[in-house]
């Protein structure tokens, strides 16, 4: 009994080193692919136009748009109301103070504003700057994003390692970059 138990863990123990980080994330990713398709299909969301990127399963949903025609560019400043949830609709987040305090999230020592970011740094996760690379000031969304376009495996705060999230999104103002060529 003992050798069948060490050559099923011996056995398990190969397999699971065949799977390469590569694969791994793979395999997350097509799960979060599928949780985000769950999400959407049980909680519909009124948009007035949509997109999903199938190279990274991230998609937006447009709630407003503002037809600013004021698009964003890469190296510039930007303002953004937010309000981040797990699928599960729980909020982690919000730059909003009513939305904290309706959450049970307000942080008196907080200020609540938009966030500030400049595009193409790296400042945010890569989905929330892909959904607002595709805004114009103006727009309000609502992206969701696979977990690798979020935290990853890592966990933060009140975010589960490999969670797909979800942002809503108002993008309240652009600054351009003062290096750009105009």
């Amino acid at each position: 009994m003992k050798r069948l138990s060490a050559l099923l863990l011996t056995v398990i123990w190969v397999f699971t080193g065949c799977v390469s980080d590569e694969e791994n994330t793979q395999i997350i990713f097509e799960q979060d692919v599928q949780k985000i398709e769950q999400y959407v299909t049980q909680n519909p969301i009124a948009s007035v136009k949509e997109a999903i990127d199938n190279g990274t399963g991230i998609r937006i949903y447009w709630t407003e748009a503002s037809g600013s025609g004021v698009k964003v560019a890469l190296g510039d400043t930007v303002f953004v109301n937010y309000t981040g949830k797990l699928l599960n609709n729980n909020v982690f987040d919000t730059s909003i103070e009513a939305t904290a305090k309706a959450n049970n999230l307000f942080n008196a020592n907080r200020t609540y504003e938009p966030l500030e970011f400049i595009i193409g740094r790296g400042m945010v996760i890569p989905g929330f700057e892909f959904a607002v690379f595709n805004m114009e000031k103006g727009d309000k969304a609502t992206v969701i994003m696979p977990s690798i376009y979020a935290y990853g495996p890592q966990a933060n705060g009140g975010i589960p390692p490999n969670s797909p999230l979800l942002f809503e999104l108002e993008l309240v103002d652009i600054k351009g970059n003062p290096l750009a060529d105009d």
